[in-house]
């Protein structure tokens, strides 16, 4: 099996566009050298073919089918790299670095009541954790479908990964215009979801999106009491923690450096709400 941090040329078996601005890439590891345990959170590096372009571009991990060894990456095109990605096609190859960074920990949150919160490009991760604890909350003998509650925004009507959501557990939908769902941010819809249906509870919220958003979700959890763990979208190079490029200030010391800070490459990009200063 192929050990963490590994750079591989990997072949396309998907690729295409869902959405303005935001594309679809699927590659398929070989037998020998997939990797042992994909975590939801966790990303890759995806090198732009362009030999002036030394670092890879970080995304997301959306799904990972480990029985197809077929990792998917959902992304929005910001800038030259990923607008390259978006023309590749099936049977084109793509080199990528990983898998990096620490995820959400399936194991501590199978069986409770779980709040997802995405924004944006902040879904795909959420969905891979959606469908985890599916696959998880099943295996335990519990209905899964009754335990997860994805929360998702979005700009406008032009949605993605809906279909996917549902198939996992609730979905509820908020829009900026509001076109679609509540007009607002996910937390206005919890907010309409708990006023509406009192009797609902979570144990627990896991969060990807802005750092607006994030800052919001962190207060929020907050006011109901329970842990929250958000994933992080800082500006990352390296991907491996070298360049220190996107460091995250802490609220605890670290042990080593003796400093308040934490490389969201390495130590996240989850992180306990309670553990960073946002």
């Amino acid at each position: 099996m192929s050990e963490k941090k590994s750079k591989q040329t990997l072949p396309v078996t998907e690729a295409g566009q869902i959405a303005e601005e935001i594309y679809s890439l699927t590659v398929q590891y070989p037998e020998s050298s997939a990797p042992e345990e994909v975590k939801p959170g966790q990303f890759v590096g995806v090198y732009p073919e362009n030999a002036a372009s030394l670092l890879p571009r970080p995304i997301s991990i959306c799904e990972w089918d480990k029985e197809e060894r077929t990792l998917r990456l959902v992304y929005r095109t910001v800038g030259k790299g990923t607008r390259e990605f978006s023309r590749l096609h099936a049977g084109d190859t793509v080199d990528l670095l990983g898998i990096l960074g620490n995820g959400y920990e399936v194991s501590s949150l199978k069986g409770k009541k779980i709040l997802l919160l995405g924004g944006g490009i902040g879904a795909p991760p959420m969905l891979g954790l959606a469908e985890a604890l599916y696959e998880a909350n099943q295996a335990a003998g519990e209905d899964p479908r009754s335990l997860v509650t994805a929360v998702m925004g979005y700009r406008t009507n032009d949605l993605f990964l809906t279909e996917e959501f549902e198939r996992a557990g609730r979905l509820l939908v908020s829009t900026d215009d509001g076109s679609v769902g509540v007009k607002g941010n996910v937390i206005d819809a919890v907010r309409v979801l708990l006023a509406k249906e009192k009797e609902t509870h979570f144990d627990a919220v896991c969060a990807c999106g802005p750092m607006p958003m994030l800052r919001g979700v962190k207060d929020f959890a907050g006011e109901l009491g329970i842990p929250a763990w958000i994933s992080l979208e800082e500006r990352m190079a390296c991907g491996v923690g070298a360049c220190l490029g996107c460091v995250a200030k802490t609220a605890r010391e670290d042990g080593h450096s003796h400093v308040h800070n934490a490389r969201v490459c390495t130590e996240g990009p989850v992180f306990a709400a309670e553990d960073v200063e946002i």
